[in-house]
């Protein structure tokens, strides 16, 4: 897949009411044009219109070092806090949107089709739905449940035995806030996962959580199952056999059976295990993210549905399973450590990590880390060697470009964006964002990306970044040699 070159167009000006609606404005004598986004596919080729083009001059911290490959330009933000509540910290944008809803935002995602953006406000208890480009804000989803919504769960309460170790006040545990961490969507699109880190009353993580199902049509929970402590991290194989609900707290993986497409027949097959999974009882009052076991976090499916990746940010390595025989093969260490975030190339043959301490993207090709995972008989070996790139501090979420040839980085200790060449992995350009970057959501037209930023300490964050993707003729021609990224 490649991009074909689209030239801009001028739009007239429109009133600032106007701008939130159609991301064009005058701003304080800036102007903005803008062209949407459009994705048309013939024969593999895929051409791409830019969603956003800046015509006016911006703060110097706005715009990342500009080159012929790649320039990164922050458009816009939605933030908690209006400039003056942020000691006048935070640097306005062309369009700064304030939204009490965006309260530690953890993470984002695009629809399938690109028409909307979701964000996951992990201590608000709620996914804010905005339309896209547009910015208008469409629903905001709550996830907090009372005995009026008890039909969602169908009776169910637990999964694989995992003890309840705490009560909500009602006494029935399916009465709860549950806090959106990650997301995934499955079946084309239709369905929009979010698993909760944990139910409100469960302070210290120790028993089931759960995640939602949302029907994107409407935007509305159709189903909330129960999962194993702190399922962090959600994962849909790409046949739409299963989805993958990793578990931060205990080592495991609940496998469920989703060929139905029927969110009312979606079935738990399995509890897939790391090595071994880690007794609950004695946590309460712990530091979960030190007492995580093997802390398990991004996971993805291989092209083929066969096989599934999980990173294991605690201890290092990357676990591996063989799906259809529901069967651990073993880990492969010979990476960076503290492996957070795994991503596999559109046409599967690159698998790539962030690693968060180490401040690194790699990547791996596939087939021979696959063959090490099958003949690693259920331990850990080294595997083969991981390309490494250390970008700074904290790699967070990582996404590729719809081409893979690009894959870009949240990096929280240094609250910026990167982007990297994925053949090369050298770097290409990088753009402050918000204090503290966490989770990232490439647009499926390649025009934008989405940062969120929770903060650290009651310091920065609550925001989220739209930064816009301008693709130059490098990009394009592709055979000419990278651009040097003075940082």
């Amino acid at each position: 897949m490649r991009f074909a070159k689209i030239t801009s167009i001028q739009l007239p000006q429109a009133s600032k009411q106007t701008a939130i609606g159609v991301l064009t404005a005058q701003l304080g004598g800036a102007s903005i044009r803008m062209l949407r986004a459009s994705t048309i596919f013939i024969t593999g080729v895929m051409t791409l219109a830019h969603s956003f083009i800046l015509s006016s001059a911006q703060p110097a911290s706005a715009q990342a070092n500009s080159n012929d490959y790649l320039t990164m330009e922050s458009i816009a933000r939605i933030r908690n806090f209006a400039i003056s509540e942020n000691n006048g910290t935070a640097q306005p944008l062309p369009i700064d949107i304030v939204d009490r809803e965006i309260y530690s935002p953890k993470s984002a995602r695009f629809s399938a089709d690109g028409s909307k953006l979701y964000i996951n406000s992990l201590e608000g208890g709620i996914t804010v739905v905005y339309s896209w480009p547009n910015l208008r804000k469409l629903r905001s989803i709550s996830h907090r449940f009372t005995e009026r919504h008890q039909d969602l769960f169908r009776n169910e309460t637990e999964i694989f035995d995992n003890p309840y170790f705490t009560q909500s006040q009602s006494g029935n545990p399916n009465h709860f806030l549950g806090k959106p961490v990650e997301s995934e969507l499955s079946h084309s699109g239709r369905w929009l996962w979010v698993p909760y880190y944990r139910r409100s009353f469960d302070a210290s993580a120790q028993s089931p959580s759960a995640v939602a199902i949302i029907d994107t049509q409407n935007d509305r929970i159709v189903r909330v199952m129960p999962t194993g402590p702190i399922p962090k991290y959600v994962a849909a194989s790409p046949d739409g056999r299963y989805v993958a609900i990793t578990h931060w707290g205990n080592n495991t993986i609940g496998l469920i059976d989703t060929s139905s497409g029927d969110p009312s027949k979606f079935t738990y097959v399995e509890e897939l295990v790391v090595e071994q999974k880690l007794d609950q009882s004695d946590l309460g009052g712990t530091d979960r993210d030190r007492t995580c076991g093997f802390c398990l976090r991004g996971t993805v499916f291989t092209e083929d549905s066969k096989h599934l990746l999980v990173a294991r940010m605690g201890g290092g390595g990357v676990a591996g399973f063989d799906v259809d025989a529901r069967k651990y093969l073993g880990t492969v260490t010979n990476i960076a450590s503290t492996p957070r975030h795994l991503e596999i190339s559109p046409d599967g043959s690159t698998v790539f990590a962030s690693s968060n301490v180490s401040g690194t993207v790699s990547k791996v090709s596939t087939q021979p880390l696959l063959r090490a995972l099958i003949e690693a008989n259920g331990r850990r070996v080294a595997g083969p060697r991981w390309a490494s790139l250390r970008l700074g501090r904290g790699a967070r979420t990582i996404g590729l470009d719809p081409t893979g040839q690009v894959v870009f980085a949240a990096m929280n200790g240094d609250s910026e964006l990167v982007a990297v060449d994925t053949q090369s992995l050298r770097e290409i350009s990088r753009i402050a964002v918000d204090p503290y970057a966490v989770g990232l959501a490439i647009a499926p037209d390649g025009s934008a990306a989405v940062v969120t930023s929770q903060g650290a300490g009651g310091r920065g964050g609550n925001a989220v970044n739209i930064i816009m993707l301008r693709w130059g003729d490098a990009f394009f021609n592709r055979g000419g040699p990278l651009p040097s990224a003075p940082r």
